[in-house]
């Protein structure tokens, strides 16, 4: 009985026919830009404009096999490594906006930050602007139903992604939107790690400091993330609340915010393919000198562990760094073995003790980086639906670069003795956890 109940709640996997028909509609006259550029690249007529692109030229082409994995060249890019800062800046964006708010997010709270979120989508609503607020049914759980209701009464629109069943029975669990996301007037993009919660921006007694990262993007990168969030809105909303690819959404660009070649990813269980994942490992097999990992999860499948080791075994400067306490009893002890297992093989693991770390950044010879919402996990390779930025740009490399050596003054170096100090009980927990780490 105990297993039966497990299975219907975290055993089934969305096949094929019925993931599709549950996102039945949501492309709504999407095009496929990612496409076209493929066939540029094959008709020898595309142009990589920016020298770090242009020596990754196979990891780019790769990418652009994704629905949304346009590579564009005209991006501003701003990296946030503190919540308040990041925070901040989305809620005066939001109150700049003139035609459309739209939001996407895993967790949803209307704690003090979620609130303020919240006001600031009210007041936009209010002003006659487009407000178009998704969140993850399960995620998005604590949101008060009076700011809800107070959005709709101002114009706005909010709807759960894969909503509950029955009541408070969810059989979709297993598949959640992990995406954050938002896009105001087509023109200004957030993607990252960072969720609404006021842990997020405020430390807490059991975890402290949150560290993360996200990016604010202005260029055509923009495009590619409104497509990707108006893609997870369709699937949410009722059949006559659907977004199609309107022109407004989509604003031409009259000048050229900066020079960062940058590339949306997206990947989940509608995906054929682990886009991010296969990201990962061929930036992980481009490395000449250094690769960087930030990641609060770390249970990663065979492929991208033998790509870690071939790449340390290669005398390429493999960095890990995960956290030194667990928000997930059973997921730590899987972290700390995967771990150990690349630390005896020369990988420089590190664990970060400045709170919790729940950043999802990679860094590959300081010039390609990839940012976004994905682990280095089962569950974001193969069942959450998961969006990461890769990013080419050695200005932005140096910046990414220097934010981890701070990151480093507040790590202690993994010690296998230290952490295995009770032998027993660490292995049994590090049994369990491998075990069941498919499902984590």
């Amino acid at each position: 009985m105990l297993g039966f109940v497990l299975y219907l709640f975290i055993g089934r996997r969305i096949t094929n026919s019925k993931i599709f028909r549950l996102l039945d509609g949501s492309e709504a006259g999407h095009h496929k830009a990612g496409k076209r550029q493929l066939d540029e690249v094959n008709r020898n007529e595309y142009q990589f404009v920016n020298a770090v692109s242009r020596a990754n030229v196979e990891l780019a082409v790769l990418l652009m096999n994704d629905d949304t994995g346009s590579l564009s060249h005209n991006n501003a890019v701003t990296v946030f490594d503190d919540g308040t800062e990041k925070f901040d800046s989305l809620i005066d964006d939001i109150r700049s906006a003139r035609d459309h708010v739209h939001i996407l997010y895993y967790i949803f709270r209307s704690d003090h930050l979620g609130q303020r979120v919240l006001e600031a989508l009210i007041e936009r609503a209010e002003a006659g602007v487009a407000v178009r607020l998704c969140y993850d049914a399960y995620g998005g759980r604590k949101i008060a139903r009076r700011y809800l209701k107070r959005l709709r009464a101002a114009g706005g629109e909010a709807y759960p992604f894969f909503p509950n069943n029955f009541g408070p029975i969810n059989f979709r669990v297993n598949f959640r939107t992990h995406r954050k996301i938002a896009v105001i007037d087509g023109r200004i993009g957030y993607v990252g790690g960072f969720n609404v919660g006021d842990e997020y921006v405020t430390p807490t007694k059991k975890f402290g400091y949150w560290r993360d990262t996200h990016l604010r993007i202005e260029g055509s990168a923009v495009d590619s993330l409104q497509t990707r969030l108006l893609m997870d809105w369709n699937v949410a909303a009722p059949g006559n609340r659907r977004v199609g690819h309107e022109p407004r959404y989509f604003p031409a660009r009259e000048s050229q915010p900066g020079d960062v070649a940058v590339q949306i990813v997206s990947s989940g269980p509608d995906s054929e393919w682990e886009w991010i994942k296969y990201g990962y490992l061929k930036a992980i097999h481009k490395a000449n000198d250094s690769i960087r990992i930030q990641t609060p999860y770390f249970m990663p499948d065979a492929a991208v562990m033998d790509a870690l080791k071939i790449a340390a075994l290669s005398g390429v400067d493999v960095h890990l760094m995960i956290p030194d306490r667990p928000d997930h009893p059973l997921v730590y002890p899987a972290t700390l073995s995967y771990a150990d297992e690349l630390a005896k093989v020369g990988v420089n693991v590190h664990i970060y003790q400045g709170g919790f770390l729940h950043a999802k950044t990679l860094l590959v010879d300081d010039e390609l980086a990839s940012v976004g919402t994905a682990n280095f996990d089962y569950r974001s390779f193969r069942l959450n639906f998961e969006v990461n930025a890769f990013i080419y740009d050695v200005e932005l490399g140096k910046r990414m670069a220097a934010i981890y050596e701070r990151d480093l003054l507040k790590c202690r170096p993994f010690d296998h003795d230290q952490v295995y100090r009770r032998p027993l009980v660490g292995h049994v927990k590090e049994a369990v956890s491998r075990l069941v780490a498919p499902l984590l």
